[in-house]
């Protein structure tokens, strides 16, 4: 039984199904019939990446769906060749590589996915339910009461209960009704706000590619992201971090996009068509919850997704993590299942190490964010930047950072000998000068640098 019809729970639906006699889904939504939004996603209108290791790993679950997505018009992108990256300022030199993406919205892509779920002979969506409690006999979960929008409470019982239920998830409090211990958490707040808007594409805005992106940097708490989708369009997604919040008016949505100073964004928004009107969306803080150290925890329950780690969304990491759990728990369930929850608890926080220390190692870079700061995290964030300066030239520097960036080398690939000799072997350029048009734009907190960010 899988609580949660998102990403992640369609994931764990496709490979419980190869190893259940049957799989039930249970949702508080009705599944739509088409590639379209869904209360129970509510970031579902905003811009989603999926990473180059996670259209390989969705690839890999569900044979050609790259393809699939691509009959739906969805662009295949190298993610290094076709698209614009700034990074801290720096423009990077592009070259062809083997880092693919595929540039779809999150409702075609749930779509695409959900239908293949609906397909096995053996799953099956239960009618909109919400799971409230699990059932268990000693220390072993045996299904979960599902309350149903119209009717009574009832059971389902089931040997496996995997809760992808994402952020909103029970598990904890679940845990402790139980009489069992609840994770320690890891948090940390960066009070992002993002806005994405629609736009017709059209090929002379960014010089002909597919996708640009600027990063925030400290002085200058905003980012703006452009990638192609299906049906011809562009979804332009503007953030800020620490209070930085874009409006929803187009002056104001053109403002702020002018305070990037990547004219090929500002012109953009300046001259494209919209489609629709923007949809905002904040996300208060990761959230990362080490079930991995508990020695204690029930038999026959999984957590997994953003319910096991939750990331700033601005890295896009999300959905390549889910799609690299479901495998290890592929390979898992081949194995002893009695004490499944403990390989894979152990399994996803390797998988988890890596784009964990990306997205915080980033985010403390900006002194109002709360964090221990390790001389290894100051040291790195430098090494990075003088990486990005070097990359202005160096496309070999610009593609190894975008496979860590990606999640398909780990991070301390940037730190072998070859890398560290090109980026230490040049003189550092210049650093970048202050962003035309940011005059005046600093975080709203940073009058209270070193206070921990609400939420």
């Amino acid at each position: 039984m899988v609580l949660g019809a998102s990403l992640a729970g369609l994931v764990a639906a496709r490979v419980l199904s190869e190893a259940y006699e049957r799989v039930t889904v249970v949702d508080r939504d009705a599944m739509p019939g088409a590639a379209a939004p869904r209360r129970g996603v509510p970031q579902s209108r905003q811009l989603h990446v999926l990473l180059s290791r996670g259209r390989e790993a969705l690839d890999e679950l569900f044979d050609g769906l790259s393809a699939e997505l691509h009959g739906y018009g969805a662009p295949v992108v190298d993610l290094n060749e076709q698209v614009h990256w700034y990074n801290d300022g720096y423009r990077m030199r592009r070259e062809r590589t083997d880092l693919v993406g595929v540039g779809v919205s999150r409702p075609l892509l749930e779509y695409a996915v959900r239908e293949r779920v609906r397909a096995l002979p053996n799953a099956r969506f239960h009618p909109p339910a919400e799971a409230t409690a699990l059932l268990t006999t000693g220390d072993r979960v045996i299904g979960v009461l599902v309350t149903p929008r119209e009717g009574t409470a009832h059971r389902i019982e089931a040997d496996l209960v995997v809760d992808a239920c994402g952020r909103a998830s029970r598990s904890p409090a679940w845990l402790t009704a139980l009489g069992y211990r609840t994770p320690r958490e890891e948090r940390v707040g960066i009070d992002v706000t993002y806005v994405t808007r629609l736009y017709e594409r059209d090929p002379r805005h960014l010089e002909g590619l597919m996708g640009a992106l600027t990063n925030a940097v400290p002085g200058r708490p905003r980012t703006g992201i452009v990638a192609a989708l299906e049906d011809d369009r562009f979804a332009v997604a503007l953030s800020g971090v620490l209070g930085e919040q874009p409006p929803l008016d187009d002056e104001g949505f053109q403002r702020f996009a002018d305070s990037l100073g990547v004219p090929l964004i500002s012109d953009l928004v300046r001259e494209a068509t919209p489609i629709g009107e923007p949809a905002r969306m904040r996300y208060p803080e990761s959230v990362r919850r080490r079930y991995e150290r508990l020695r204690r925890f029930p038999r026959g329950y999984l957590v997994l997704g953003d319910a096991l780690c939750s990331f700033n969304p601005v890295y896009g990491q999300g959905m390549t993590v889910a799609a690299t759990e479901g495998l290890l728990l592929r390979k898992l369930l081949t194995g002893d299942r009695d004490r499944l929850w403990h390989a894979f608890f152990r399994g996803a926080a390797k998988l988890i190490d890596g784009p964990w220390s990306i997205a915080v190692g980033t985010d403390l870079r900006f002194p109002e964010v709360d964090g221990p700061r390790t001389i290894r995290t100051r040291l790195v964030n430098a090494y990075v930047h003088r990486l990005h300066a070097a990359a202005q030239t160096d496309a070999v520097l610009g593609t190894a950072f975008l496979r860590v960036l990606n999640l398909v080398d780990p991070p301390h690939r940037l730190l072998r000998p070859q890398i560290l000799r090109r980026v230490l072997g040049r003189r550092p350029a210049p650093a970048a000068a202050p962003t035309p048009g940011a005059a005046g734009v600093r975080s709203r907190r940073s009058s209270r640098a070193g206070s921990r960010p609400s939420g």
